[in-house]
């Protein structure tokens, strides 16, 4: 997996300057920063989907570009490990990098980005901070589904709640 993280100094490399300290540094960083540095010497057909994720984030961290773009790094992960990563890309925005995210999970974007832009059929339909963009009237507009939009307790962010379309199931609840 170090070897995979390696890789994201390749722009660093050149014909006069080879693998140095600073490489052995930015990668040092990428494993300590993504959690990665324990399975830093497995193969990654034996990580975990999560363990994965943050194995490739390491890889863009050692990069060490002052802009960091991402693709749905959530996609397929259980919420635990979906959590983890969103929480280390916060902290890779709060260094000063820009993050620039794709993410179809409208309530994690909700949650943790600071400028929500919302597309659909390759046109902007909304932007600005969360709190202030996502209500149920984008969510109609985005996804075609009634939603109630609720505050989270603790740091008020938005979190979209799908309406059913089916009729309520009289299922007592143990």
């Amino acid at each position: 997996m170090a070897g995979l993280v390696r890789y994201g100094r390749s722009p660093h490399q050149g014909l006069l300057r080879q693998w140095s300290r600073e490489d052995e540094r930015a990668v040092r960083g990428a494993l300590d920063a993504t959690g990665t540095t324990a399975p830093a010497g497995e193969r990654i057909d034996r990580l975990s989907g999560g363990q994965r994720r943050r194995c490739w984030l390491a890889m863009v961290l050692a990069q060490q570009t002052p802009v960091v773009l991402l693709d749905e790094p959530t996609s397929a992960l259980d919420l635990g490990h979906a959590v983890e990563v969103l929480e280390l890309v916060r902290e890779v925005a709060a260094t000063g990098r820009t993050v620039v995210m794709v993410q179809h999970d409208l309530a994690a974007a909700a949650r943790y980005a600071d400028l929500l832009v919302a597309m659909k059929g390759g046109r902007v339909i909304a932007t600005g901070a969360p709190r202030e963009t996502v209500d149920e009237a984008l969510v109609k507009e985005l996804y075609a589904l009634d939603a109630d939009i609720l505050a989270a307790p603790g740091d008020g962010s938005p979190v979209v709640v799908p309406r059913s379309r089916l009729p309520p199931l009289n299922v007592p609840i143990r």
